[in-house]
């Protein structure tokens, strides 16, 4: 990719994925790069900033991350964020103050500068969101004080000759009342066009991907979901029917799911390969209840079907709908981004010599879903919840039957059904059905009853890193409950799970 860049190098700070995702959002392109990354790592045509994020260091501790002096001699602009604003402040003469506390929480910062930049057009007070236990005390030669609060005299310095910024605080934070607005004025500083959109990810990805896979031949993992479909519509643009995409249907997918995703893709022109092979993953998993022998039964079975399936493509490349999370998260706090630890085809064997297309690696899961309205992909495929690899042995606690599928299947289609009539399947994050391996005494029909429980499961997450349960209203779980007792063979009873992440996580199993 050549597009206008800002380098982000994270230090390690909890809100570095945020300012990327600040960026994102006005229009610019940030990538992230671990601690100690070289200016020769970083340089390029397409570089036009750098910001150097927080951290949970102190700048004066030993093993403190540092900053290569090379990368100040860019000839780009330079925003250091808190940790960022000390390491700027120590290793350019500036004094910074230990504290023995932490500041955390609102503050009113004093912009006291008129020719500020960061500030430009801005209010002279104004509430900042802190998080630091060192500050700089002193500002470095050629640098202006612009802002400052009660207890920290240098909360934002300017170098405005040699284009160097800095803050104390987090503007890439919600809670920073003009952090938006300080960013902007950044960009502007670095003369960014502030284009980046859904349109010039495609034209881009579109290119690279021609540039990369040129006359090969490429196959692809369909699973129906949002990243995987929009991959494959992405690479379909780009290479046509050299592109193969093969669909596994592992009997443990949502009610009817292949026809759903057959009819979503009914009106474009791709090569796809669907696979039943439901018997043969079943069969295997009989008798088998222990949670993490299901997910290696299953993971090695998918492998076996979709590497039969692929081998008769002779494709050269294997496209993944890795994204931009995946890769910071596999990468460790302050990891490098080029670091990738795991593959979404559930990690094919090294006798796959295979090589990755991976055209939205760099994109966010809100970016892609703008990449997939924009390609033509349907809304309720765009705005799919996640899925879980194994499918719905993880929300099958116990063994795995034909029989347990299909019940786990008509009941989460109820309730998937309801959330969205009532609006909520878009206020959640994730939300299905678990069928518990208890039965319980009912009444029906004035019979007695013995059958299995259903549980509820709606989160609400920015990042599923953590999660909050959704609260559903009364009125909806009621209907969702009547509904699968009434319609469902083997169910009598309906509970909703309110336990958030942690301590419990999103999936059962």
């Amino acid at each position: 990719m050549h597009h206008e860049r800002i380098a982000i190098l994270d230090y390690g700070s909890q809100y570095t994925r945020l300012i990327a995702r600040r960026l994102r959002e006005l229009g610019a392109f940030g990538l992230v790069h671990g601690p100690g990354s070289a200016a020769s790592e970083i340089a390029g045509k397409d570089l036009r900033g750098v910001i150097l994020s927080g951290g949970h260091m102190s700048v004066l501790e030993e093993g403190a991350f540092g900053l290569d002096p090379a990368i100040l001699d860019l000839g780009v602009p330079v925003l250091g964020i808190c940790y960022g604003q000390q390491l700027l402040a120590r290793d350019l003469g500036g004094r910074i103050h230990r504290s023995s506390r932490r500041e955390y929480g609102k503050a009113l910062i004093s912009v006291g500068d008129e020719e500020s930049l960061l500030f430009r057009g801005l209010d002279s007070a104004q509430t900042v969101w802190m998080s630091h236990g060192d500050h700089v005390e002193e500002a470095p030669p050629g640098f202006t004080v612009s802002a400052r609060t009660e207890g920290v005299p240098v909360a934002a310095m300017e170098d405005r000759v040699r284009h160097r910024y800095a803050i104390q605080f987090h503007p890439e934070v919600s809670h920073t009342s003009h952090g938006n607005a300080i960013l902007l004025n950044f960009l502007h500083a670095c003369g960014l066009r502030l284009d980046w959109n859904a349109g010039n990810v495609i034209e881009e990805k579109v290119a690279a991907v021609r540039a990369q896979v040129g006359q090969g031949r490429v196959v692809l993992g369909l699973s129906g979901g949002v990243d995987s479909s929009v991959a494959a519509l992405l690479i379909h643009r780009a290479v046509g029917r050299q592109l193969t995409c093969v669909f596994v249907d592992t009997g443990l997918m949502r009610k009817e799911e292949m026809a759903h995703v057959q009819e979503a893709f009914a009106p474009f022109d791709l090569d796809v390969r669907w696979v039943q092979a439901g018997p043969e993953f079943l069969a295997r998993m009989a008798g088998v209840t222990d949670p993490e022998r299901k997910r290696k039964i299953i993971g090695a079975t998918f492998i076996e079907v979709f590497d039969r399936e692929a081998s008769r493509v002779q494709a050269e490349f294997l496209a993944q709908g890795t994204l931009y999370p995946d890769v910071i998260e596999s990468s460790g706090v302050g990891g490098a981004v080029l670091v990738k630890s795991h593959h979404n085809v559930g990690g094919l064997p090294d006798s796959m010599k295979l090589k990755l297309v991976e055209p939205l690696r760099d994109l966010f899961k809100d970016e892609v879903r703008r990449v997939g309205l924009t390609l033509g992909l349907p809304e309720d495929m765009v705005w799919r919840h996640p899925f879980p690899g194994p499918g719905l042995a993880v929300r099958i606690p116990g063994e795995v039957t034909p029989e347990r599928v299909r019940i786990l299947q008509d009941a989460d289609a109820i309730f998937i059904e309801e959330l969205k009539a009532s609006g909520w399947y878009r206020l959640s994050s994730q939300a299905f059905a678990v069928l518990l391996p208890v039965q319980t005494v009912g009444i029906m029909g004035d019979e007695r009853t013995y059958e299995n429980i259903c549980a509820l499961r709606a989160v609400t997450s920015e990042d599923f890193m953590t999660a909050d349960w959704a609260r559903l209203p009364p009125d909806l779980l009621e209907r969702c409950a009547q509904r699968i007792v009434n319609e469902v063979k083997g169910i009598n009873r309906v509970l909703f799970d309110i336990t958030s992440k942690p301590p419990a996580t999103i999936e059962f199993e």
